[in-house]
Parts: structure tokens; C-alpha cells; sequence
């Protein structure tokens, strides 16, 4: 059939048989290397982003806290705990909560709770995270976010 075909058609038939193994493979290499440079990258600035969420979580249930002491005159006890935020404590008087917009505290971003200890070591209360690996210390995303920094 290529010999009945004039050569003039022959580049056309070349064209529409596809790619070759050699040139799937560089194109494969190309991607692979696209991932391990830009992949780290992501996966950095996805760790500082739930950091960033964490710190932010802490000074909200620290503006929460705050209206809490103007209304009751104290900071909750650290076995009243952050509950006492949305939920009245038995041992109160004068309660205008719940303090938190969600009826409910907020976990930390990696699904961990708050640690609320007061009074505490650093100021009137302290109130801090451990981080994805949920032990003291760390670095990038193990670190731990804290209140009083």
C-alpha cells in the first residue's frame, strides 16, 4: 500500500503513527524532574499555611478568653478549660457566652486540641499546640505554635 502511495503523502502517513518510546521517555523524564523540584516547594508552603491557620486560631481563643475575664472577672481555670468558652462553667455568675462564634472550640490543624493551662507559665494563660507530631519542640510543621510569642 506505501509503495502505491505517492511519496509526497508519505511524511503525512509519519505523522499520524504516533510518538516513539525514546520521545515518551524524555517527556517522562522531563515530568519527573518538574515533580522533585516543585513538589518540595508545595509541600513547604503547605506546612507553613497550617502554622499560619494555628497562630491564628490562638490569638482568636485569646480575644475569646479576654471576654471572658471582662464578664466573669477571671480567666477560666485550666480545668474549666476552653469549654468554658462556649459552654457556662457551674461555678459562674455572670456568663454572656458563648465567646466563640462556632459553638464549638476549634481543633488545631492537624486535628489535635488546644493545650489551655491557667494562670500560666509565660502569662495570665497559656495556650499552644504541639504541632503535626504532637510532642514538645519541633521544626517546620512539628513546631509547636504557642500564645506568648
Amino acid at each position: 500500500m506505501l509503495r502505491a502511495m505517492k511519496k509526497s503523502q508519505r511524511p503525512y502517513l509519519r505523522a499520524l503513527r504516533g510518538f516513539t518510546l525514546i520521545e515518551l521517555l524524555v517527556v517522562l523524564a522531563i515530568i519527573g524532574l518538574l515533580a522533585g523540584l516543585v513538589g518540595p516547594q508545595v509541600i513547604k508552603h503547605l506546612g507553613e499555611s497550617k502554622t499560619k491557620t494555628a497562630r491564628l486560631q490562638i490569638e482568636e481563643l485569646g480575644s475569646a478568653l479576654d471576654m471572658y475575664r471582662l464578664d466573669v472577672g477571671r480567666y477560666p481555670a485550666t480545668d474549666e478549660g476552653l469549654t468554658a468558652l462556649i459552654e457556662k462553667p457551674a461555678n459562674v455568675a455572670v456568663w454572656n457566652g458563648p465567646y466563640l462564634r462556632k459553638k464549638k472550640v476549634p481543633l488545631d490543624p492537624w486535628n489535635n486540641s488546644y493545650h489551655y493551662v491557667s494562670p500560666g507559665e509565660h502569662g495570665k494563660y497559656d495556650v499552644y499546640t504541639l504541632g503535626a507530631d504532637n510532642n514538645e519542640g519541633g521544626e517546620g510543621e512539628d513546631q509547636d505554635v504557642v500564645s506568648w510569642e
